[in-house]
């Protein structure tokens, strides 16, 4: 069996796949993979998730002021992210790679630029809007931190006889 923390890969090379195996897993829930390659990237992903968690209530509320089509200024109220988050989405950014958003199967050019109009970077903001609220909701009420990833055994790969797992987000 393949030593679990090399993966008998150059550090480049392996880095390079644990980033696009986690923005895979993190972008569609689930991934279909090795035993070996699913232990190391356990660890990966669960420090990214858990980076996420301790920082995504950092924010700050300023007003900004626009100035119209007529020439009217309009104070508008936006949220940026406190020293903490950004600093954390900076460095998640650098542990993944940048995955966009698809058009929908039947959906028009307008309609999908609408729904991604604001979006730049679309894996970074479902880790901290969609996966780290429902994993601190899931801290507070356990009273334990961690356990976002499951992996259960599928069994040997046909072609090479490789045992197979399935990594999940819970």
């Amino acid at each position: 069996m393949a030593d679990i923390k090399k993966l008998n890969r150059p550090t480049k090379e392996r880095m390079a796949m644990l980033r696009g195996l986690a923005s895979s897993l993190l972008w569609e829930g689930k991934l279909q993979t090795t035993v070996a390659k699913s232990k190391s990237l356990q660890s990966y992903v669960e420090k990214i998730l858990t980076l996420a968690i301790s920082t995504y209530e950092d924010t700050i509320k300023v007003e900004k002021t626009e100035v119209d089509s007529k020439g009217v200024k309009i104070k508008r109220e936006v949220v940026n992210d406190g020293p903490k988050k950004l600093a954390a989405r900076r460095k998640i950014m650098n542990k993944l790679y940048d995955i966009q958003e698809q058009r929908k199967p039947k959906e028009d050019i307008a309609s999908f630029r609408a729904r991604t109009q604001d979006v730049n970077h679309p894996l970074i903001e479902k880790i901290f809007n969609v996966y780290a609220p429902k994993y601190a909701q899931k801290n507070k009420e356990t009273g334990k931190a961690g356990g976002y990833t499951r992996i259960n055994k599928l069994g040997k790969r046909r072609g090479d006889n490789a045992d197979m797992a399935l990594i999940e987000l819970i």
